[in-house]
């Protein structure tokens, strides 16, 4: 049975958790950054501000992003867990 992670182990391994999650994040988070650039010039050019106006055209950018990358996610996560996490629970 092997003993307790070390300190260094268990850094690298948040450090790698943490860079999967960025990885997965980014194609959400720059098409909600998109669109809300874009929302925000079509409200300043044309005077409108309606709350509504920025939400559910970016809720709906946001949905069809995630539903596109949902195989790249889950094949980033499945990685991390298959090269990172599993060796650590096996005992390897």
């Amino acid at each position: 049975m092997a003993g307790p992670l070390s300190e260094a182990v268990l850094h690298d391994v948040m450090r790698q958790g943490l860079w999967a999650a960025a990885v997965m994040s980014l194609p959400i988070l720059a098409v909600a950054l998109a669109a809300g650039l874009v929302i925000g010039l079509l409200q300043a050019l044309t005077s409108v501000q309606e709350a509504t106006l920025t939400f559910v055209p970016k809720l709906a950018a946001i949905a069809a992003v995630f539903w596109v990358t949902m195989g790249f996610m889950t094949g980033t996560l499945v990685s991390f867990l298959r090269e990172t996490v599993a060796p650590l629970i096996a005992g390897g």
